[in-house]
């Protein structure tokens, strides 16, 4: 086997490969002989069909097996003697191994750029002082009360508030049709909690139990189901019952269901930690883009083009689910295609930075073992409810775990730089700091990761 390497681009290498009819040879009889061990075939003993009838009766299973085996030793050989790393697929260009006859064939791949760096040590930034306003861990308390709260029936006659639950059935009709995607029996509405349209609780709240009332709705312009968006429907809602939250007292059988603190004293400690350790973990994240930025802004790089579409890829799917979460369509933003453009920029900026820290971890001889790898997917697992097994096998079925590795060495990469950094805390000019609840995740919680990239 011979080949040739093409620069195409900073980022990208093509591989012209020769193979001689003799190893073509060799690599089909391998594979026909593999085949031909454990073969059963009638009038034949196991093992012991002749090679001509098993080349004939397989020939395209044996040409396949034998490609993909012989193409894999010549990309392990070829990219270990150009000492690179794919980014992702790599990109064939090939033909049908057939006996006796040579074989040409090209691949292609992206690969992280060699760039200079500037001086990274000693970089100097801002991070704001953290502080836990009061207000946040009675806001708190006030959610751990009402997640521990039970449903009570309510007695009196009266008409659904808002903080009840309202027992529904309810129908929407168009020209006096129903329509069957809009109904359903028995559900349970949280009222004053923006769960539903407000024309849809005004509605509700004008009933007594055991009543039935409608009235129009109007669907926002804006509404996830585009049949729907903008358009303004009959709802008849019978009111079954209304429960109301029966909220725990704050007090130490609450603090011990909640997290097993022995007073409420330490649960509002606990509270206000975790609400500080957050903040300042955004703070730090803050103060680590700045250093980034600093560094991105003196460096020139060519983006690998499959490292921009996958973070692309990634910000559209986190913004489509936010936007799903909040009952909106893409439509209403333009579609997909307008949307990917909106994003397009922040996504080379942000490809930009993790090539500038995977430089860096380069440099500093960096590294993130396996068992690292493994550690952070169980966490994660562990945060989001899942198996950590299936969420492994996730990984690794969708190549997904190189890509992780990459994450979190770009994240050692920049804690190493601000660790190096002249970090000066400053008194935040807003008034404290907002709550988790309220805070906008940006679409750089990404696929390449890293704390500021």
């Amino acid at each position: 086997m011979e080949y040739q390497v093409e620069e195409v681009s900073p980022v990208k290498r093509q591989v012209k490969v020769k193979v001689p009819a003799e190893e073509v040879n060799a690599a089909l009889s391998s594979t026909a002989a593999f085949f031909r061990k454990d073969l059963k075939l009638d009038g034949f003993r196991k093992g012991k069909v002749p090679v001509s009838v098993v080349e004939s009766k397989f020939k395209k299973d044996i040409q396949d097996q034998a490609s993909r085996d012989l193409l894999n030793v010549h990309f392990n050989q070829i990219l270990g003697e150009m000492q690179v790393e794919p980014l992702s697929g790599i990109d064939l260009d090939a033909g049908q191994l057939e006996k006796d006859q040579d074989l040409n064939y090209t691949f292609s791949f992206e690969i992280l750029p060699e760039i200079e760096l500037p001086e990274y040590h000693g970089l100097s930034t801002t991070k704001n002082t953290v502080t836990v306003q009061p207000e946040l861990v009675d806001t708190a308390l006030k959610r751990l009360q009402r997640e521990n709260s039970q449903l009570v029936p309510v007695t009196e006659e009266r008409t659904p508030q808002s903080g009840d639950v309202a027992v529904i059935d309810f129908q929407a009709f168009e020209d006096g049709q129903p329509l069957e995607n809009i109904k359903a029996d028995k559900f349970e509405l949280s009222l004053g909690e923006g769960q539903s349209l407000q024309d849809f609780e005004t509605i509700v709240k004008e009933l007594l139990p055991g009543a039935t009332g409608e009235g129009e709705v109007t669907f926002p312009e804006d509404f996830i189901n585009p049949d729907l968006a903008g358009k303004t429907v009959t709802m008849q809602v019978t009111l079954n019952a209304i429960k109301e939250r029966q909220l725990p007292e704050v007090d130490e059988d609450l603090a011990e269901k909640v997290g097993g603190y022995s007073s409420v004293e330490e649960m509002k400690k606990k509270i206000e930690e975790n609400f500080y350790n957050h903040f300042d973990g955004m703070e730090k994240s803050a103060a680590q883009k700045r250093l980034l930025d600093q560094i991105v802004s003196q460096v020139e790089v060519t983006l690998p083009e499959s490292l921009v579409k996958s973070q692309l890829d990634s910000m559209v799917e986190n913004r489509k689910a936010k936007m799903e979460q909040q009952g909106k369509s893409l439509d209403s933003a333009g579609g997909e295609e307008a949307l990917r453009e909106e994003l397009q920029s922040e996504a080379k900026e942000m490809v930009k930075g993790h090539i500038v820290l995977m430089a860096i971890a380069k440099k500093e001889d960096l590294s993130v073992t396996n068992q690292e790898v493994e550690q952070h997917l169980f966490r994660r697992a562990i945060m989001s409810g899942q198996d950590p097994q299936q969420l492994k096998k996730y990984y690794e079925d969708n190549n997904m775990m190189f890509a992780l590795r990459d994450s979190l060495l770009a994240d050692r990469a920049m804690d190493l730089v601000y660790e190096n950094a002249l970090v000066d805390e400053v008194d935040p000019s807003s008034e404290g700091q907002k709550s988790p609840e309220t805070e906008e995740q940006s679409e750089g919680d990404s696929s390449l990761g890293g704390s500021a990239s």
